[in-house]
């Protein structure tokens, strides 16, 4: 009994005397794993420095005691980034892997002209993206991004189109490159988009300027 007690006692003395070693070398050796160099790739040169000038100011230290929500707050501050992902390189070093969102149109804002991106977010004016399509109205992103995704499902190819003409009836018009203006449904958008793409195809294009299919099941031209 006297030497299963002796024996726990050691036990526990050694335990202790190897966590607080192991303590101590932490202790000791925390400025080992100081953030000392953090890379950021994905966006343009000014970007890339923009955004590691924000990400330098939260003093982040230890990589062990990554503030990961504060990190992200910063990245996704910045409406260019589709997504990203933070590498932790040890000891010392992070690296920010991002994916630029795709521009997709213009849109007018309060008087100021905007990029709206797939990530449904709008950014300045500052691009040198001009054969980018225009959408005139007053949508919400959310409602463009989910009409984008609907051309994408039919057979229409999104470069077809020249500008976007948004409603206060939450309907849209297209009018493609082609000249040809395509007044949609406010709802089955997706067929009405098929139906358009055969008429388009088994016509000729210049016998019309408009193909208007609000009315479910009916083609109406030229009105």
């Amino acid at each position: 009994m006297h030497q299963q007690k002796g024996k726990k006692i050691f036990t526990y003395l050694l335990l202790l005397i190897l966590v607080g070693s192991i303590n101590n070398f932490e202790i000791n050796n925390y400025d080992i794993y100081k953030i000392r160099n953090i890379e950021i790739s994905g966006l343009n040169k000014t970007e890339n420095s923009t955004l590691l000038k924000k990400i330098n100011n939260l003093n982040l230290e230890n990589i062990f005691l990554l503030n990961r929500n504060e990190l992200s707050k910063i990245i996704n501050s910045n409406t260019l980034v589709e997504n990203y992902e933070v590498i932790k390189i040890y000891p010392s070093s992070i690296y920010i892997k991002i994916v630029k969102t795709k521009l997709l149109a213009k849109v007018n804002k309060n008087g100021k002209i905007f990029y709206i991106g797939s990530n449904g977010k709008l950014s300045k004016n500052n691009f040198s993206e001009k054969d980018l399509p225009f959408i005139f109205g007053n949508p919400k992103n959310s409602d463009f991004i989910n009409l984008k995704k609907k051309i994408d499902n039919s057979r229409f190819s999104y470069d077809q189109i020249k500008n976007f003409y948004f409603f206060p009836s939450w309907r849209w018009d297209l009018d493609l490159k082609d000249n040809v203006l395509i007044k949609l449904p406010k709802n089955e958008i997706k067929d009405a988009l098929h139906y358009a793409f055969d008429f388009i195809k088994n016509n000729n294009i210049d016998d019309f300027m408009k193909i208007d299919l609000r009315v479910k099941n009916q083609i109406i031209l030229n009105d």
